[in-house]
């Protein structure tokens, strides 16, 4: 961790970012996590953020905290591609630009949060970026999209935005471009029905610490902070301030006894889960904080109960089979969480990649109400280069499912799944909510039936159980890259019971690599296959309005 006070003379810490970045610029696979927080007033500086390595003001508000330069994201080490720039963030400062542009090239798990930009944004350098996320910022000029081939934005205020290839939504984004879908393909909504923000870290005047927990929002427009931010402040001696040795007792424990969690950057070797047994407990890593259970055992497991905050993790599958790795709610439950709803924000679950990983499902979600806020759920699709091994494939790094959510009333705003070998996202509760949601299906099925023995259906990215009556899923990309064998054929990107309360909006399915792979229908059996020749295909509504 590095706190940075204003007053610091401003060579010396432009020196020690620049070894920081130096040395995560190109680490896509490195165990060093990194957090850089930048004390209240005014710093004249270039911050420029690599792998594992989050930038955060330390102000109630985002202008208290101000950066006279750049805080910026590129993708000059891979040549212009920031196809898997992953794996770091910004959030809760203003940034003026001497020449009133910066640029953010980045792909999944790298929100930008809560950020006051004066001037424009560009969201890409030049090659290809692959989805991203952006939440309560006031961005004063217009954001370019670029290459950018998919992109979510909600509840905040731009002067404007340009481009548009596969799939960008807004939800209530003041300045936001209307409804085009699907020339261009691009869905905007009014406002966001329910949203808390991520908690921040943040200090006083006086000097004194503490964890802010923003207020539930209802039908939620623009930034949460133009006025007097609502919410609570936690102090920080309510936290347990937990390193990655120490022991797991002692967490536990300290959650037991009513402390919050607050876990400093490093990778965390669990013998057993963390276990959050108390309402309103908020649990919140620092610098891409890294969960890694050693025992085939999940990582955390949260008790059913209400207004818990998860936020700002990493969660690692570990070389021993999990079957789950993280857990919300017990099975079953009935208690309703309607006026204080667990949050989960800025989560990222990873199988292999690093190293070996192996888990059943990744995410399982039981409780009800619970708000989903930026997850991206990835079985890796590539691994460490360095180390001599990819550390993935199909029978090395294995994984069922992404997500699993049994709760009713859950929202999902910004979910990312990727690559997972059966379904990869199913929703068995009643009235869920996606929006937006993207998607690579599996690279690397043997055969059509090496992938799925019992049916020649192929596994959907997005199902829904059969017993489902209300749901609502909008902007959805789903794409095909079977590159161990182009022939296989998906039958429906998303499998949906056939109900009046079950709607579906905007999606986009794509062959990729010129047609590596078939899909053959959007949504059940609606829609025109993605295949060789005809590699992208939309479908504005399911179910398909009569004639």
């Amino acid at each position: 961790m590095l706190v940075i006070d204003p007053a610091a003379p401003a060579a010396e810490t432009q020196a020690r970012l620049n070894a920081i970045f130096r040395a995560q610029e190109r680490a896509h696979f490195t165990d060093a996590r990194h957090a850089i927080l930048l004390k209240p007033g005014r710093h004249a500086l270039d911050i420029n953020v690599g792998f594992f390595t989050q930038v955060a003001g330390l102000g109630l508000t985002p202008p208290e905290v101000q950066v006279a330069g750049h805080v910026h994201a590129e993708a000059d080490w891979a040549n212009g591609m920031a196809l898997v720039n992953f794996w770091r963030g910004v959030e809760n400062l203003s940034v003026r630009p001497p020449d009133g542009a910066d640029r953010w090239a980045v792909s999944q798990a790298a929100p930008y949060r809560r950020v006051e930009l004066h001037g424009d944004l560009a969201l890409d350098d030049g090659g290809w970026s692959s989805g991203g996320f952006l939440a309560d910022c006031a961005i004063s000029g217009t954001i370019r999209s670029g290459t950018q081939q998919q992109w979510f934005s909600r509840t905040s205020r731009i002067g404007g935005w340009q481009g548009a290839n596969w799939n960008m939504m807004f939800a209530g984004v003041e300045g936001a471009p209307p409804t085009t879908f699907p020339q261009p393909p691009v869905t905007a909504l009014p406002s966001v029905p329910l949203i808390r923000e991520k908690p921040f870290l943040c200090c006083t005047s006086a000097g004194g610490w503490q964890v802010f927990v923003p207020a539930l929002r209802r039908e939620a427009r623009g930034v949460s902070w133009a006025g007097a931010p609502a919410g609570r402040s936690l102090p920080l001696t309510q936290f347990l301030i937990a390193r990655p040795d120490t022991p797991l007792a002692t967490i536990n424990a300290g959650l037991r006894a009513g402390r919050h969690l607050l876990l400093t950057p490093g990778i965390y070797r669990l013998p057993a889960p963390i276990r959050v047994t108390r309402p309103g407990t908020v649990v919140l890593g620092l610098g891409l904080a890294t969960l890694l259970p050693v025992n085939g055992t999940a990582a955390l497991v949260v008790d059913d109960v209400a207004g818990v905050s998860v936020a700002g993790l990493l969660i690692d599958a570990g070389a021993k089979n999990s079957p789950l790795l993280m857990q919300v709610g017990q099975r079953g439950t009935r208690v309703r969480h309607a006026a204080d709803p667990i949050l989960l924000a800025d989560l990222f679950f990873r199988v292999g990649g690093a190293t070996v990983g192996k888990a059943g499902t990744c995410l399982e979600v039981n409780s009800h109400h619970l708000i989903g806020d930026h997850l991206w759920i990835w079985r890796a699709d590539h691994g460490d280069r360095t180390s001599g091994r990819e550390h993935h494939g199909w029978t090395e790094s294995i994984a069922d499912h992404g997500l699993v959510v049994n709760g009713n009333d859950v929202s999902m705003y910004g979910l990312f799944v990727e690559h997972f070998q059966k379904w990869q996202t199913v929703w068995n509760g009643e009235r869920g909510r996606t929006w937006f949601y993207q998607n690579e299906l599996p690279y690397d099925p043997p055969s059509q039936r090496g992938w799925r023995a019992d049916s020649d259906r192929g596994w959907a990215a997005y199902k829904v159980a059969d017993h489902v009556r209300e749901h609502e899923a909008i902007g959805m990309g789903v794409y095909a890259n079977f590159t161990a064998d182009p022939s296989i054929v998906l039958a429906s990107a998303v499998e949906v019971p056939q109900t009046p309360g079950v709607r579906v909006e905007n999606v986009t399915t794509i062959s990729l690599g010129g047609g590596k792979g078939t899909i053959a229908h959007l949504v059940n059996d609606a829609g025109a296959a993605a295949r060789p020749g005809a590699i992208r295909q939309t479908l504005p509504r399911y179910p398909e309005p009569v004639a």
